[in-house]
């Protein structure tokens, strides 16, 4: 049987979430297919056939499938979902809207936030905020699985030559619709897909010295800002720079924490960051434990330090 995944996309490219998907979809054996469903979204399907080792990409195109609701592109799921053995998501704000609804209407249990495939029935995700891993197994016929896109490294998003189907779109359930969005503007890289994070935490004191010491260390590195849940509730940051188990998961190649002690919350968000650099007076800081390399100083002297000498 083959393996479907659900593509992540603005109507015009793929995401990058849907690249770290496929290779898991990879691993689970099979031919890959991607599913397309959007509205004008011609250009995204061609570029889903464009990925390294998908066989297929189905295109639905309909004015209902526009900005992925969820009733509805659930249902276009479940129009081809009897020809897969894995249907697989990225476990995002997206994937997790839709997911659910397709276990359930499936009637089997989804595989959550999967970050291993051992096998085509065997998996690993995290749980208690990943200080533990547990190995499930799953006997249904249709396995409804969420992708932790930072355990698995992205497909190349060229070099692939699939052929491009056009599916019969579903009709509109008309159970929901779409208002707007209210999207911030950002003149750094998204948190998700940033490969450099400068994050900092309640050490810093108050809003004014986050931007301060923290942001031209950023503008220097190129970096995102993130932040941890304790400097997000005083409100040094933005809810959306929360990194953490109730924030965003992030795995960046360099990520910097100034100020965090290292907390389980916030370190099962970022602790598969390929190089973790941690700044702290306190030398019995969690931090240290996952850091790749460890500066116990003050912040205040040593991030503007440190960007001097950038």
């Amino acid at each position: 049987m083959s393996v479907l995944v659900i593509a992540e996309h603005d109507n015009a490219s793929v995401k990058g979430a849907t690249l770290n998907t496929v290779t898991a979809a990879i691993a689970c054996g099979g031919d890959v297919h991607v599913l397309v469903a959007g509205a004008n979204a011609s250009a995204a399907a061609q570029a889903a056939a464009k990925i390294a080792g998908v066989a297929k990409v189905l295109h639905a195109d309909a004015p209902g499938l526009d900005h992925g609701l969820a009733e509805n592109v659930a249902a276009q799921v479940l129009a081809v979902a009897k020809n897969y053995s894995h249907i697989l998501f990225p476990a995002t704000a997206s994937g997790k809207n839709v997911a659910p609804r397709v276990a359930a209407l499936l009637d089997v249990a989804q595989l959550s936030d999967i970050t291993k495939v051992i096998s085509a029935d065997t998996f690993e995700r995290p749980i208690y905020a990943g200080n533990a891993i547990a190995t499930v197994q799953s006997a249904d016929a249709i396995k409804v699985v969420t992708v932790r896109t930072t355990g698995f490294d992205a497909a190349a998003a060229t070099g692939g030559g699939a052929a491009v189907e056009s599916l019969a779109a579903v009709a509109d359930a008309g159970a929901s619709s779409f208002v707007g969005s209210e999207i911030a503007k950002l003149d750094r890289p998204e948190l998700t897909a940033a490969k450099i994070i400068v994050s900092g935490g309640r050490a810093l004191g108050s809003s004014d010295k986050f931007t301060e010491v923290l942001t031209p260390l950023a503008d220097k590195l190129g970096a995102a800002l993130g932040a941890s849940r304790a400097a997000v509730d005083a409100g040094y940051a933005p809810n959306d720079w929360q990194v953490g188990q109730t924030g965003k998961i992030v795995a960046p190649q360099l990520y910097v924490a100034c100020g965090i002690s290292g907390a389980i919350q916030h370190l099962a968000g970022m602790k598969d960051s390929k190089v973790i650099v941690a700044i702290n007076k306190d030398p019995e800081a969690p931090i240290f434990a996952v850091a790749d390399y460890g500066l116990e100083a003050d912040l205040f002297a040593a991030v503007p330090e440190l960007v001097a000498k950038l």
